[in-house]
């Protein structure tokens, strides 16, 4: 993982989830293959950016409920 101030040109995506306060994420997909991430209330702001398999990773650990007691 790093943390970049910021990255131009890339397509953003929110989730579905993202409610209209603006609690969401948005993540975008570099030339490599990382993934940027960054807070939707602040587009500006830092980006972090993550390996592809990083993401996997998170991705597959939270459909497994490996995140839930953080939120429960």
């Amino acid at each position: 993982m790093s943390l970049v101030s910021h990255l131009s040109g890339l397509v953003w995506q929110k989730s579905r989830r993202s409610n209209p306060s603006g609690n969401c994420v948005e993540m975008a997909e570099l030339p490599d293959g990382g993934i940027a991430i960054r807070n939707s209330r602040d587009p500006h702001g830092p980006v972090l950016v993550y390996s592809r398999a990083e993401i996997e990773a998170f991705i597959g650990g939270a459909k497994d409920g490996d995140f839930d007691h953080l939120i429960n």
